[in-house]
């Protein structure tokens, strides 16, 4: 179905997956999903119009890139050449800049029932990234959950960071915040970050450390529940809150964990803490940090992904 139009006329599908209990809406702008339903309970928080989406989102449910999270400066060099990109979260350029591929339109590839593939083709200088970039993101529905395969092929060496932005309410959109859900992360380590939130390069440990969810925490308990920070994940995630449990798991070496505490309900339909991103992916500026997992693509390479959103 048509879920709106573009003001340059181009239309914005919306395709209906479903398997068992679980139901999810895909929209073409962004790769966006929209809602995900459990048992008839929407679990991710959306927004009503396209117009919205354009206007009011704080990247609800959408796949960023090229770059997910924050690269410092808007800058990085590759192979001996800078390059510069839209500085859009202060200093820093944030998942893949001002026209990042959250605001795009995506192309169907394939569909059924239950899954849905949609490619989008990045060109050499998209803000001001090197390489035609070509990128897939697959949605499938099976056995409870959710699974996004993701693929991404380059002419040019460039980086790529690909993730999903959903924010999670496991008691349902607008039933109260998320501060009670109870999160377990295996994750010895996560990443210390400056004042503007770019990491200082060190794997600290979580140990005696608000950030240690090696045990079960709910989420406001600690930190006063304003979490955005990157964990380096050694196993899965599990989250729990109104009698429903979200396992995660995933090929990638982090999530960057964020509470949703700078959510609004001004500029977003949508107030403080009412849904929880679980973004599994690289560490941010891993462009300008040798050190941390390579985020490098280059010709004849293909960089795949699998996360994996399991309800029980």
């Amino acid at each position: 179905m048509i879920f709106g139009t573009l003001p340059s006329g181009r239309q914005v599908e919306q395709v209906e997956l479903s398997s068992g209990r679980l139901r999810v809406e895909v929209l073409t702008y962004g790769a966006i999903v929209r809602t995900l339903e459990v048992s008839g309970r929407n679990v991710v928080l959306g927004l009503d119009t396209l117009d919205d989406y354009r206007t009011r989102s704080r990247y609800f449910g959408a796949i960023v890139g090229r770059y997910g999270n924050r690269i410092a400066g808007g800058r990085f060099t590759l192979d001996g050449t800078e390059y510069r990109l839209p500085v859009n979260n202060g200093p820093n350029s944030l998942h893949g800049g001002t026209e990042g591929f959250d605001s795009k339109v995506w192309t169907i590839a394939d569909r059924g029932d239950s899954s849905v593939t949609l490619t989008l083709v990045s060109p050499d200088g998209d803000q001001g990234y090197p390489g035609t970039l070509t990128a897939s993101v697959t949605y499938t529905l099976e056995d409870d959950a959710l699974r996004i395969d993701y693929v991404a092929e380059t002419d040019a060496p460039t980086v790529v960071n690909l993730t999903n932005h959903s924010y999670f309410n496991l008691k349902g959109v607008g039933v109260g915040d998320i501060r009670d859900h109870v999160i377990r992360m295996e994750a010895d380590h996560y990443l210390p970050v400056d004042a503007d939130k770019i990491p200082t390069g060190e794997l600290a440990s979580v140990k005696g450390t608000p950030f240690d969810f090696t045990e079960p925490h709910a989420v406001g308990e600690r930190y006063d529940g304003a979490y955005d920070h990157c964990f380096v994940l050694n196993g899965g995630i599990t989250v729990t809150a109104g009698g429903l449990t979200m396992e995660v798991t995933t090929t990638e070496p982090g999530v960057q964990f964020y509470s949703g505490s700078m959510l609004d309900g001004e500029e977003t339909p949508y107030g403080p803490f009412a849904g929880l991103c679980l973004e599994t992916q690289h560490f941010p500026d891993s462009p300008n940090q040798p050190q941390f997992p390579s985020t490098v693509l280059r010709p004849g390479e293909r960089r795949t992904s699998t996360t994996t959103y399991r309800f029980i």
